[in-house]
């Protein structure tokens, strides 16, 4: 199959805004390529090593990309893109003199060629991530290997907003819980839960590229007698309380279902939420709190946040 990759290269102060008009366009998700990411000094405190060439990043501002599938409509897809951009003035957001790109690959390019950059990454005092065409002997007698392959659901593990609920499960799940995971992707969190002794795990994604992704991960990782994969809507399809709930997604759907997680999880249970921009922290406190959730913990990871939020007992 052919995709069309679409790159706009525009302004870090447009950047999310670029991404969710791209999404809105079609795209499952987006690849980021920010030319402050290579300067960004980062703190090494799981032994993680980061060597990036300037050569893969632009001069200036952030090249957002995105994959559609090759139709007879693309050009005129573009010519919306480029509508809905230049509207972003009107929102008082800058775009710059963007500029939209189009190159044709093939799907089998595309889901191989990233492959180069992904390496075994110690993310948390017990987690690594290994991808699965790699050999990796462990370091630690209770370091979890969680084994990897995202294929096309955008999801390496690598990302801070995962890494952030990584380390929360790692703090706060008990062995024997149930745990429902929102929005799962490669299902890395999932395969978390289940490395650190969760009961079951249900991990839902709307997406059913990333359900099947999810699911060549679970068996990878040997962990289909926990973990069932649905594609499901956000907790539609869930009907027993589980302790935890688990949500590595965007702050605004994160809050179009937060009454829902507060009805749902059992008493004392724990929603944990990433995914969420600093600029968004107070707004899902404060959604979360309104709900009736009591805030935990809130973890700042770069400009990503974390919050662990608990349901009183009753």
């Amino acid at each position: 199959m052919k995709w069309s990759e679409v790159s706009v290269h525009t302004t870090h102060e447009a950047t999310e805004a670029v991404a969710n008009i791209l999404h809105e366009a079609g795209a499952s998700g987006v690849v980021i390529e920010d030319s402050e990411e290579p300067g960004k000094e980062r703190v090494d405190q799981y032994g993680e090593i980061y060597a990036l060439d300037k050569e893969d990043f632009p001069s200036d501002g952030v090249i957002i990309k995105a994959y559609l599938p090759v139709t007879s409509f693309i050009n005129e897809t573009v010519e919306n893109l480029e509508l809905a951009i230049e509207g972003l003035r009107q929102f008082s957001l800058n775009p710059g003199r963007f500029t939209i790109g189009i190159t044709e690959v093939d799907e089998e390019d595309w889901a191989n060629s990233w492959k180069q950059y992904f390496h075994p990454v110690k993310i948390s005092k017990r987690f690594t991530i290994v991808p699965t065409w790699e050999e990796y002997t462990p370091v630690e007698s209770d370091e979890l290997i969680i084994e990897l392959d995202p294929g096309m659901a955008f999801g390496t593990g690598t990302h801070p907003t995962t890494v952030l609920c990584l380390q929360a499960l790692e703090k706060y799940l008990e062995p024997g819980q149930t745990i429902v995971d929102v929005g799962t992707g490669s299902g890395v969190l999932a395969i978390g839960a289940a490395l650190l002794g969760a009961k079951h795990i249900t991990a839902l994604d709307l997406d059913e590229v990333a359900v099947r992704a999810a699911q060549e991960n679970v068996t990878y990782n040997h962990a289909d007698d926990r973990i069932t994969v649905l594609k499901g809507n956000l907790l539609d399809s869930i009907e027993e309380p589980p302790d935890m709930i688990i949500a590595n997604i965007l702050a605004e759907v994160i809050m179009s279902f937060s009454q829902d997680a507060y009805q749902l999880v059992k008493p004392g249970g724990l929603f944990i939420t990433s995914g969420i921009i600093g600029a968004k922290r107070d707004e899902v406190r404060n959604d979360l709190m309104a709900q009736g959730f009591d805030i935990v913990e809130t973890v700042l990871m770069e400009d990503w946040v974390a919050i662990i939020a608990r349901k009183g007992s009753e």
